[in-house]
């Protein structure tokens, strides 16, 4: 892992934990949050549209295996259906943004389900552009549902009414190899959720991502 990445998001664990620290916390999120979507902002400038589809590393055991824009779709979908579903109980940036018309995605699920071929036929579909922004527009509602959170609220846990509303959007696929996030999510608090998936799961796609690039070089 990006040491400088690892070490924010340790500091932010951290100063979550305890209420003279967690103002602190909120701000190391934000720091952590903005070199991660630079760090993509990064390998769009470097990358051209064909290298977001490229599967250098098909068959290996871990989040390279995928595609670059598979990873975005992947980190935007989850933190989406996360931030307004479960945690503020509004509507996804995905349907208000009219992003799966804008993106040109077949499927509005986080692509667990997807595998080998499909992963990279799925991501030529996609619009790039779009993508990017459906990205920054997940982020920058996230931040702001964040920033608004007080301590109290990071102790609040998930409910089976929450996991049967997520059942019921249809966002997550019955498929065994996604089905399980729904049971995960609600089995964290609101605190849980903003380590896994909003920080930790970014570090990992991207880092994913930063490696299948490094192989195309």
């Amino acid at each position: 892992m990006n040491k400088e990445w690892a070490e924010l998001n340790k500091t932010m664990q951290l100063q979550l934990k305890k209420s003279e620290s967690f103002a602190d916390g909120i701000e190391t999120f934000f720091v952590l949050r903005n070199q991660l979507i630079q760090a993509l902002d990064e390998l769009k400038a470097q990358l051209n549209r064909a290298d977001f589809n490229a599967m250098p590393f098909p068959n290996a055991n871990g989040y390279h295996s995928k595609t670059i824009a598979y990873s975005i779709w992947h980190i935007s979908r989850i933190e989406d259906i996360v931030a307004h579903s479960l945690i503020r109980g509004d509507e996804q940036v995905f349907f208000a943004g009219n992003y799966q018309k804008r993106i040109g995605s077949p499927i509005i699920t986080t692509g667990n389900e997807l595998v080998g071929e499909q992963i990279s036929d799925f991501s030529r579909q996609l619009d790039l552009e779009e993508l990017y922004q459906y990205l920054a527009d997940v982020k920058n509602s996230t931040d702001a549902i964040v920033k608004n959170l007080e301590f109290s609220d990071l102790k609040r846990k998930m409910t089976e009414q929450d996991k049967n509303y997520l059942r019921s959007l249809h966002v997550v696929s019955s498929d065994e190899s996604a089905s399980w996030l729904i049971d995960y999510w609600c089995g964290r608090d609101v605190r849980g959720l903003i380590q896994m998936p909003f920080s930790r799961h970014w570090i990992m796609h991207i880092e994913a991502s930063i490696r299948i690039r490094n192989k195309l070089a």
